[in-house]
């Protein structure tokens, strides 16, 4: 008896990736994705949200526990703070395209019905996912790339990325075959988290505002 290969163990989502067809179709197939183990433990797969005609791609790590229950990103504490942060860099947030590195929720669980924990994804996990933001990267076509976090910056740019070293910065790279300008910034989440949120939060909008600056 020949023992197959369960597609997660492969990790990589391309077998799930559809050769045509825009934003609907790439979240109708990832709702199915099995690239990876994480999809197991997730509530849904949380693919990206936004207009196919954005001018700015927002990345941040993977969903929260609130995402995964709605499959919406960036809809529980850190998202409403990055709207806010948007709000006042002048970047529109209903005007742009928000998603994930990684499309399901890890986290950890000490029992049932405890807190679900966030758990940062891996450079494998990270890998395994790439197809699908390539997919929306070639679908969407931004003119600029908001990276939130170490996380996202180690997805699209290496594992050599630091945010600290680049936060605010207008970087020009090659990405999924495709030359892109990117601005890497704090992850809102780790604002939330600051000892000095109010300093963080400053932090995380001067950011944004560079990004702003890019786009006009």
């Amino acid at each position: 008896m020949v023992r197959t290969e369960a597609p997660e163990d492969a990790y990589t989502a391309e077998p799930f990736v559809p050769g045509r067809g825009g934003l609907t179709a790439l979240r109708r197939a990832a709702a199915d994705c099995r690239g990876c183990p994480l999809h197991r433990d997730a509530t849904q797969t949380v693919f990206g949200a936004g207009s196919a005609d954005a001018r700015v791609m927002l990345v941040g790590e993977q969903p929260g526990d609130q995402e995964d229950r709605q499959g919406k990103p960036f809809v529980g504490p850190a998202g409403k703070l990055l709207d806010r942060a948007l709000g006042e860099a002048g970047i529109d947030p209903s005007e742009a395209y928000v998603t994930n590195a990684v499309k399901h929720f890890k986290f950890t669980q000490a029992e049932p019905r405890k807190r679900r924990i966030h758990k940062a994804p891996n450079l494998r996990e990270m890998t395994a996912c790439g197809p699908w933001l390539a997919a929306e990267l070639a679908v969407v076509e931004p003119e600029l790339i908001v990276v939130l976090g170490a996380t996202a910056g180690k997805a699209l740019l290496g594992s050599s990325f630091r945010v600290t070293q680049v936060r605010g910065t207008v970087l020009e790279e090659e990405i999924h075959g495709r030359p892109e300008r990117l601005v890497p910034t704090v992850h809102p989440s780790s604002v939330l988290r600051s000892d000095d949120r109010e300093a963080a939060y400053r932090g995380l909008v001067s950011d944004l505002k560079v990004a702003a600056d890019a786009l006009s």
